[in-house]
C-alpha cells in the first residue's frame, strides 16, 4: 500500500507563489507516475499536473501551464507542485495521486493511491 501525504497550503494573495509537497511511505515512488489534481465545491476533481516515473516527462492542464511546475525527488520519495503567479481562481484542495501506468493520464480514474488533500486560498 502507498501512503501520500501533502503539505505546503496555506493562504496567499494573488500574483504569489506556494510550493506543495507529496511524500509517500509504503512503497517505492518511483514505480509510479505522479499527479496532481484539485476539487473546488460543485466542480470536479480536475487534473493539475503529472509526472512520468524517471521524470523525463510532464504535462499540465492548460489552466496552469507556464504558472506551475511538478518535479519529484525518487531518492526523497516526494514529488512537488511549485505554484506561480497564483490566481483566485487556483483555489481549491489540492490532491497528489499516484498511477501504476506508464503514461501520465489526466483521467483520475487511472490514479489509485491518494492523499489527503491541502488546501490552497489565493486572495484578490
Amino acid at each position: 500500500q502507498l501512503q501520500l501525504v501533502e503539505s505546503g497550503g496555506g493562504l496567499v494573495q494573488a500574483g504569489n507563489s506556494l510550493r506543495l509537497s507529496c511524500a509517500a511511505s509504503g512503497r517505492t515512488v518511483g514505480n509510479y507516475v505522479l499527479g496532481w489534481f484539485r476539487h473546488t465545491l460543485g466542480k470536479e476533481r480536475e487534473f493539475v499536473a503529472g509526472i512520468a516515473r524517471n521524470a523525463t516527462s510532464t504535462r499540465y492542464a492548460d489552466s496552469v501551464k507556464g504558472r506551475f511546475t511538478i518535479s519529484r525527488d525518487n531518492a526523497k520519495n516526494t514529488v512537488y507542485l511549485q505554484m506561480d503567479s497564483l490566481k483566485p481562481e487556483d483555489t481549491a484542495v489540492y490532491y497528489c495521486a499516484a498511477s501504476s501506468n506508464f503514461f501520465i493520464h489526466a483521467d483520475r480514474s487511472d490514479y489509485k493511491y491518494w492523499g489527503q488533500g491541502t488546501q490552497v486560498t489565493v486572495s484578490s
